[in-house]
């Protein structure tokens, strides 16, 4: 049966599936008796006019008859086929035979790499280094109630990675003709996740369903032939003549290994001080540092949504700014977390960490989300690979003494009309924070360089002009967030290999990818070239 397209279907929020039929017969310029079908491939808002917010469907229809030429808004519409599914571009006519090749890391990256090489009978080996992500959940709910770290089991480092605690946001700019976005949406539905990511426009899953979703996802790929090991460290490689050998576990077991993946994260940086000690090749990469900004949730749904904020058809309100300092820096919103909670996702001792998270209601009373700053290369002080990350740990050390003068592991917060004073906070005001972790009034002024507190100061002042409120005095700021991206770069050539023969680096962590989707892609995209290696 002809299929048609069509891109903008506008419908007021309360409409029924009946009211789309209707919309798509009009457009088309066709019966209802002659719509076999729809399906909703794309689902956004359109709110420019807060007295009249539109729901935007993107539709593909199943008709029963041709469409003539000119039909109905003919503008409105064009024919269709299906997209083609993703399809893996190598074949390795059965089982694989050699030493299996080994995932270090089993974030998104990792994972969608282990689970594509064993749905082609590769039999992938992951080592992770934390804890799977139930035994994990446990232990970071200890680390915010008791301050106890665990330093390989953490908000950074365990089953699912450093997306399985935050919002889940599956937003990503990359283009890619093979589908692997696609893909991904389809394993993360199949493994729990919500189906509508499939279609909205901006998708998440949300830290209460992610916990399950990546332990199934691991599930599969045991199912399929592949092994996950958790507490697993790979401490070294082993190198000869330019190609990789092996791994060694925690500096005792010896692993052969056909080709290695190096999944590990943004945070892993003994690893990284290790890789700095050897033949691979890495590079200093930019990020950008900067502070959580909190709000009342109830405030960003009235600016955002205006009269129709509580409208069940409403999705919780987010927001994304940006700004061009006077000192020719950017500034922009990062990983806003609409109804979430500001967490403490410290890694190791004596540095403080931030983050954001959203379980998949988007219920709780605050929204928060990092207002950040570029930082270059030029920035870290020196020309040594690894001073990005030098250069994150001296802020983190900072927002530890500020919060921490005796002991604990608590987060530095301040009111803002405090931070643009200089003056430590003594109360909150008519905002309380919502945070997992404990929080200690402070003074944030001297937890980042005045180079990126300036541009902020000024950012927040211009936002409130977007937003009305979002520079109230009692507004809340935590710090401190500087694990935006990766601080370095694994170099990789065309084949997707670095300078070692058989050692793959992928997703995040090696710099190649920035947020849970663009990870998994990433990983998806590196077992097909380990594959084609092979």
């Amino acid at each position: 049966m002809p299929l048609y397209r069509i891109p903008q279907l506008k419908l007021p929020l309360d409409h029924t599936s009946a009211d789309i039929s209707k919309k798509i017969g009009i457009v088309l310029g066709a019966k209802p008796s002659d719509i076999t079908s729809f399906r909703i491939d794309r689902k956004s808002f359109d709110a420019r006019d807060k007295n009249a917010i539109k729901i935007i469907h993107a539709v593909t229809v199943d008709l029963k008859t041709t469409l003539r030429e000119g039909s109905g808004d003919s503008r409105s519409w064009t024919s269709a086929t299906e997209d083609d599914p993703y399809v893996f571009p190598t074949s390795n006519g059965g089982a694989f035979k050699g030493a299996r090749p080994v995932v270090i890391g089993a974030g998104p990256a990792g994972l969608f790499c282990a689970l594509a090489l064993a749905q082609q009978g590769y039999r992938p080996l992951v080592l992770e280094r934390g804890e799977d992500a139930a035994t994990r959940l446990r232990t970071i709910d200890r680390f915010w109630t008791t301050g106890e770290l665990s330093v390989d089991s953490n908000m950074q480092f365990g089953e699912g990675g450093a997306g399985t605690f935050s919002d889940g946001k599956l937003n990503t700019t990359v283009t890619d003709k093979n589908q692997r976005a696609k893909k991904v949406l389809q394993e993360f539905i199949e493994a729990g996740a919500p189906a509508e990511i499939a279609y909205l426009s901006k998708p998440h899953i949300g830290t209460d369903n992610l916990v399950e979703v990546v332990q199934n996802l691991r599930k599969k790929i045991v199912r399929l032939g592949g092994e996950v090991r958790f507490q697993a460290k790979v401490t070294s490689l082993v190198i000869e003549q330019g190609r990789i050998r092996a791994v060694m576990v925690d500096g005792a077991e010896e692993i052969s290994a056909s080709a290695v993946v190096l999944a590990i994260g943004h945070s892993a940086r003994d690893t990284f001080e290790y890789l700095a000690t050897t033949a691979v090749k890495l590079e200093q990469k930019a990020f950008a540092i900067g502070l959580r900004i909190e709000h009342l949730q109830e405030m960003i749904q009235r600016n955002q949504f205006g009269a129709s904020w509580k409208h069940p058809a409403l999705p919780v309100a987010d927001y994304k700014l940006t700004y061009h300092a006077s000192n020719g820096r950017g500034v922009y919103s990062f990983c806003m977390c609409p109804g979430g909670y500001v967490v403490n996702a410290s890694s190791e001792p004596g540095h403080v960490v931030c983050n954001g998270m959203s379980d998949f209601a988007r219920n709780a009373r605050n929204a928060n989300s990092a207002i950040v700053v570029s930082v270059q290369p030029e920035d870290f002080g020196s020309t040594h690979v690894l001073a990005g990350m030098a250069f994150q740990r001296r802020w983190e050390r900072a927002a530890y003494q500020a919060a921490n003068r005796n002991s604990g592991f608590a987060m530095p917060v301040q009111r803002l009309e405090d931070f643009y004073a200089g003056n430590p906070s003594t109360r909150f005001g008519s905002l309380k924070p919502c945070a997992k972790g404990e929080v200690v009034l402070s003074d944030l002024n001297g937890c980042l360089p005045e180079y990126v507190t300036t541009p902020i100061k000024e950012a927040l002042r211009h936002f409130d002009r977007t937003i009305p409120g979002f520079a109230h005095p009692d507004t809340l700021l935590t710090g401190v967030e500087t694990r935006t991206s990766s601080p370095i770069r694994i170099v990789r050539d065309e084949q997707l290999q670095s300078n070692i023969g058989g050692l793959f680096p992928c997703g995040e962590g090696a710099g190649y990818a920035g947020g849970i989707m663009s990870a998994a892609m990433d990983g998806i995209r590196v077992a097909e070239a380990v594959a084609e290696s092979l």
